[in-house]
């Protein structure tokens, strides 16, 4: 898993409430074992019309929204089922950040043991980035500073956030849990 420490990217929005797993990426493309492939999936209902062309309407496929590592997103996402294709899809597309309200916990875990950080600001700071992505003319850049665990734009908006040291640290370190427990193979092959 690659290290998350400070991130500044192109932003994406998305201000839908309660967007589900099965939305992120739906179930017909949930056949793949290996953790690859479904970056083309993500949000496919939304983001291509009935003739698989892409509809312009959806906010990922705007030009604005070229080249975005930062999801704005509502409140309640990664709700529904449990999977773990859900991050994937989103790492793939390159996502590096996810800023919410609040998450689904089972979806907030796996974003952390997938290099994705999953970020909770109050309802007001999201109300904010949400407004200044909207007034941008061009694409709207944020920075996501794990060690310092505040999120700042260049026109000064600033939001501390807050996250377990256990998933803070393995987030900085790049270390999900077999990077950890591998740490300990030392021990574990002297008790053995």
């Amino acid at each position: 898993m690659t290290p998350f420490t400070v991130h500044t990217g192109v932003t994406a929005a998305l201000p839908r409430v309660n967007v589900d797993t099965d939305q992120i990426i739906p179930k017909q493309f949930l056949k793949r074992v290996e953790r690859t492939g479904f970056g083309p999936a993500l949000f496919h209902d939304w983001r291509y019309r009935a003739d698989g062309s892409p509809d312009p309407a959806f906010e990922l496929n705007l030009p604005r929204a070229a080249g975005a590592t930062v999801l704005i997103a509502g409140p309640n996402f990664g709700c529904g089922s449990s999977r773990e294709h859900a991050p994937w899809a989103l790492g793939e597309y390159g996502f590096r950040a996810i800023l919410s309200e609040s998450f689904a916990d089972i979806f907030y875990a796996n974003c952390c043991q997938n290099g994705i950080l999953p970020v909770r600001l109050a309802p007001e700071e999201m109300a904010e980035l949400f407004r200044r992505h909207g007034a941008a003319t061009g694409a709207y850049t944020v920075t996501v500073d794990l060690e310092r665990n505040e999120v700042r734009d260049p026109a000064g908006f600033h939001a501390g956030f807050t996250m377990d040291a256990y998933r803070r640290d393995s987030l900085l370190t790049g270390l999900d849990e077999i990077g950890r427990t591998l740490l300990l193979e030392p021990a574990i092959a002297a008790f053995e």
